[in-house]
């Protein structure tokens, strides 16, 4: 979404032409579900996809026509019926599309304002009228832009706010996936989370590249300037050079930041996960075989790192999927930065009691 945003912004400021068409609405089985988006050229062309087939066909000529007459609709598409014969799309669905024509003299402030706020990463929740009667005003195909905290923040169409906005919101805080309720559709735009990775070795770079893809801000800190660099991690948003210690007892950990530690050998590990231990980080794992773990763990404890704290540690840090490959290793890890991002938790992995229960019996 980010990068169909920011070239919706680039089209935007050259004045050219554009529809801007979103998924707004599903219900049973389809082929893409809410917040999907697409930008419909008038050469016919296309960026993102709705789904692909005689819907998305189908989108392309109706968002052409409003395109030419500058006229919002929200579009219907019931795939069991006059749709999806040709592509095996019978299934049962609906789909409901905003689709909203963009011409050089549109005043653009709205469209502007929702591709820097999803750039910037901050979170805000877009709002579509779908039903103005159950929402308590506005007109069908209005929307709306909240910030994180729920504020209007930008407004296209009537620019009233239904009256119904405020209870049906959902906070951003609680990662919502896109619903619709009180005749709204709600398609939420989550805050961005920052990744921190200890460790530039070749764990580190896979991850990076896995977790950039997985829409995180990579954060890379290393004491060696040779790997972590701007060669080996383009798409980080921020390389630290310096020593383990020094970048990490002053860096702003939130409830907004995962955290792992991949260094290259155990005492990198034990100094690290010291600073982050007791920081307030959404995820915070740990490479490693068991018996470094409960190590590194006897340690901590004996040096007043806090039993609670230790047992959050997600170590060794990954799903269990046979890993074998550095690859596979990265895939595992990343699998579960996703699962906590999106799911908020996941159930508690079994733990050998040697990792946590003999060390603490070893600080008594």
């Amino acid at each position: 979404m980010r990068e169909l945003l920011a070239e919706l912004r680039e089209v935007l400021r050259q004045r050219r032409p554009v529809c801007y068409t979103a998924l707004v609405e599903t219900r049973g089985s389809t082929p893409q579900k809410a917040g999907a988006a697409m930008l419909v050229f008038p050469d016919g062309s296309q960026t993102g996809t709705l789904g692909g087939g005689c819907v998305e066909a189908e989108v392309k000529k109706r968002a052409l026509r409003l395109l030419d007459e500058g006229r919002t609709e929200i579009l219907t598409f019931d795939l069991d019926n006059d749709y999806g014969w040709d592509d095996g799309l019978i299934c049962g669905g609906r789909m409901k599309m905003l689709v909203d024509p963009l011409r050089p003299d549109d005043d653009a402030t709205y469209s502007e304002t929702l591709a820097e706020t999803v750039a910037d990463g901050r979170g805000c929740t877009e709002v579509v009228v779908m039903d103005p009667e159950k929402a308590g005003g506005g007109a069908t195909a209005d929307r709306l832009l909240l910030d994180r905290e729920g504020e209007v923040v930008a407004r296209c169409g009537s620019g009233d706010v239904p009256a119904g906005l405020a209870a049906a919101l959902r906070p951003l805080d609680d990662r919502p996936r896109p619903y619709v309720a009180g005749g709204l559709s709600f398609l939420p735009h989550l805050r961005r989370c920052r990744l921190l990775i200890v460790g530039a070795g070749h764990v580190g770079q896979q991850v990076a590249d896995l977790a950039s893809s997985a829409d995180f801000d990579v954060w890379v800190v290393d004491d060696r300037d040779q790997y972590c660099s701007v060669e080996r991690f383009p798409s980080a948003k921020r390389l630290i050079v310096a020593p383990i210690d020094q970048a990490l007892s002053g860096l702003d950990v939130d409830g907004d930041t995962f955290a792992i530690i991949v260094t290259r050998g155990h005492a990198h590990d034990e100094e690290a996960l010291y600073h982050l231990a007791e920081k307030p980080a959404r995820y915070l794992g740990m490479i490693g075989s068991k018996r470094k773990i409960k190590m590194i763990f006897e340690d901590l404890l004996a040096e007043g790192i806090a039993r609670d704290a230790l047992a959050r540690v997600h170590a060794p840090l990954g799903f269990d999927i046979g890993s074998q490959t550095v690859p596979e290793i990265a895939i595992s890890i990343v699998a579960e930065l996703v699962a906590v991002r999106n799911l908020g938790s996941m159930p508690e992995r079994p733990r050998p009691a040697s990792l946590l229960g003999e060390a603490s019996q070893v600080a008594d």
